[in-house]
């Protein structure tokens, strides 16, 4: 019989992830697999009760939440057998669209995770952390840095009025890349690690990004007025911005990243401030999909 220990973070996607986990087990339990369901009450706690589950060898360790709890997930799962699967109920769900896993169905999710098969991916590591999407460290990221200094609105209209307050004031930054060991200083207005192609609920930033192929997707937008990134923002959505002039991208497997003022964010998760040296991990983790 096989077993899944369910990791959830209820809050995420206003409350969509518990509903989503009472939706899922059911599915479970009718397909003869066993289930042990664990909440963390913080983020400390809920990478604590994954480490644990990990060291249990179940059959999967599923993960119902946002990017940011498949994020923790992986940390505990990187570098063992312990394959991952994934309710999906956050906001941007990133990592679920990777694999086009139904979203804010907990029946349909655990169908997937029941009839599927493990597959083998790489994920990209700084110092002892991991992520499995992309990391901002430009643009994006200040606007998500100054939305988390923000006490209102709530939910996705605080970035919405984060990105409004950073257009009026940003400027291109002063990158120093360290691309396979060949430096490159260039202004940039965003520069983004790809292990996937997407963030923020399917930008396709990285697009062309393939999560098994052993490389990071380094991608520059260089220098744009404020008007023109604005209308260069809707084609993220369909990977149609890598026609632009000033996109560049190369595919590397180690880079350091490195401007004043900047705060990297990957998987939607804080990562500290540049500089920081992104390396890819191949095979490092098991995703049911």
């Amino acid at each position: 019989m096989p077993r899944a220990i369910v990791l959830t973070n209820p809050s995420s996607g206003k409350g969509r992830g518990a509903r989503m986990r009472d939706e899922a087990l059911p599915r479970f339990h009718g397909a003869g697999w066993r289930t042990t369901s664990l909440t963390g009450r913080d983020a400390d706690e809920a990478l604590d009760l994954a480490r644990v589950a990990v060291a249990e060898e179940p059959d999967a360790l599923v993960l119902c939440g946002g990017d940011g709890m498949v994020n923790l997930g992986l940390q505990a799962a990187a570098g063992t057998e312990v394959p991952v699967g994934i309710l999906p109920a956050g906001t941007g769900n990133d990592f679920a669209r990777y694999f086009d896993l139904p979203l804010r169905d907990g029946v349909a999710a655990a169908a997937r995770i029941v009839h599927g098969s493990p597959r083998t991916i790489d994920l990209a590591r700084i110092g002892d952390r991991y992520f499995g999407g992309v990391l901002a460290a430009g643009f994006d990221a200040v606007v998500n840095e100054r939305a988390n200094r923000m006490r209102w609105p709530k939910g996705q209209m605080r970035y919405n009025l984060a990105t409004l307050a950073e257009l009026r004031v940003f400027e291109p930054r002063r990158y120093v890349l360290e691309l396979d060991g060949v430096e490159r200083r260039l202004d940039a207005m965003l520069v983004a690690v790809g292990n996937g192609p997407s963030f923020g609920g399917g930008l396709r930033i990285t697009h062309g990004a393939e999560l098994d192929d052993g490389l990071l997707d380094v991608v520059l937008i260089k220098p744009l007025g404020r008007m023109e990134l604005v209308r260069t923002y809707p084609k993220l959505f369909d990977g149609s911005h890598v026609s632009h002039p000033q996109y560049e991208r190369h595919r590397v497997k180690r880079v350091t990243v490195a401007s004043a003022g900047i705060v990297g964010y990957a998987d939607g998760e804080r990562f500290g401030p540049l500089p920081l040296t992104v390396e890819c991990v191949p095979s490092a983790a098991r995703v049911i999909a």
